[in-house]
């Protein structure tokens, strides 16, 4: 069967979402169409590992309402070809869908372990992997969490919350490494330690059996942890197969210029698996997170429909550690000089990251309502120092 659309969106994302929205607001009369492979209609990512586990949202309250933007939405296909001259994609069900224009909104697809683990093992991503997990995270229950990132450090936080026991296990030294300093990173393991949390740093996961209601996982150092389920967040790698497959020009994601267009001048692409020059670093970055999906996916629309604005906002990110919490802009770098401005150590303040005397980042520890200052302070030239930079962004009343 024959599709016909004046607007293409492979992906059925957060920023596939704000695309088919912007696209619609723009000009209410397009034709616009949506292929996802998921089975469910375009939700909230971040209550995956946060909201949904507090009990104050459901599934059916993550939903995005993209119906309401008249996009036509194809649920549970996945775009195997694109022929770029014809401006045709094909599905793997047979389906072609004929576009005027296209936006890549791909995503990514989570890391995973080097072994086959049945179902008790989840990669999370996805609503499927939430309710996966959900069978198992009862009160009580053993579960491993692999992996010391954002999402590992959020999902340990919410399944302690539920009353589950967990191991947090991950390669490096402490939860965060590289983007926290020394003494807040070796903070944050000791208050994941008072919550409960069995951590077990410096360990990888190297294989594991399935038992009689759980999974054995056995571990770097030798020794073997039961859990009646383990969950991995160890990345995500972008989605770029099919922009390699069609010839665009992949590096790190599609690349794309100030509209957010890729290298053929019919196909845009937005969200995890953009690579986008960002003005106020002047580097090109490729962002995995709500505010850059949204944000993207919006202007992404717009430049469709032929409002060409230049992109460039730098995407900023948060997230909730038990009763701790962060937004955060820019890079957030160990690796460059650290300035810390403290209000009471380790509970409130701001950590400022810095190359050659310009700030390249900003984390807002439990500092609320300073994302817009900290973007203007990156874009400013400076040169900052220790001294200019302490109370520079205090908290808001």
């Amino acid at each position: 069967m024959e599709h016909v659309h004046d607007y293409l969106i492979v992906g059925a994302g957060m920023a596939a979402d704000a695309a088919a929205k912007a696209i619609r607001e723009v000009d209410a009369a397009v034709n616009v169409g949506m292929v996802g492979e998921e089975g469910a209609p375009p939700y909230q990512r971040p209550p995956l590992s946060k909201a949904l586990w507090k009990g104050g949202k459901t599934l059916a309250d993550i939903d995005l309402g993209t119906a309401a933007s008249g996009a036509k939405l194809y649920q549970g296909r996945r775009i195997v070809a694109l022929d770029r001259a014809a401006h045709v994609a094909r599905d793997g069900q047979g389906d072609t869908y004929r576009y005027r224009r296209l936006l890549l909104a791909t995503g990514a697809t989570p890391r995973r372990l080097p072994f086959e683990g049945g179902d008790r093992i989840i990669h999370y991503r996805t609503r499927d992997d939430y309710q996966a997990l959900r069978r198992y995270a009862e009160p009580g229950a053993i579960i491993a969490v692999i992996g010391g990132g954002f999402i590992g450090a959020e999902l340990a936080a919410s399944l302690c919350g539920i009353g589950c026991k967990v191991s947090m296990l991950f390669p490096d030294a402490h939860i965060g490494a590289g983007r926290y300093p020394d003494g807040l990173a070796r903070y944050l393991d000791d208050y994941y330690r008072q919550h409960g949390v069995d951590l077990r740093s410096g360990v990888r996961v190297t294989g594991s059996r399935p038992t009689d209601g759980g999974v054995e996982l056995t571990l770097s150092d030798g020794s073997v942890l039961r859990v009646e389920a383990a969950v991995a967040g160890l990345g995500v790698t972008p989605n770029t197969a099919l922009a390699e497959q069609t010839g665009l020009k992949v590096d790190n994601g599609i690349v794309v210029d100030a509209q957010l267009r890729s290298s053929d001048p019919d196909i845009w692409a937005a969200g995890d698996v953009a690579n986008f020059h960002n003005p106020a670093l002047d580097r090109r970055l490729r962002v995995e997170h709500e505010d850059a999906a949204v944000s993207m996916g919006r202007h992404a629309g717009r430049a469709m429909a032929g409002i060409a604005d230049s992109y460039d906002t730098l995407p900023f990110f948060y997230s909730d550690l038990f009763d701790l919490g962060y937004e955060a802009v820019g890079l957030l770098d160990t690796r460059l000089d650290v300035v810390e401005d403290w209000r009471e150590p380790n509970r409130e303040g701001v950590v400022y990251y810095l190359d050659h005397r310009r700030v390249r980042g900003v984390l807002l520890w439990n500092t609320w309502d300073q994302v817009d200052a900290a973007r203007a302070l990156i874009a400013e030239a400076g040169p900052f120092d220790v001294a200019s930079l302490k109370g520079r962004l205090p908290r808001q009343a």
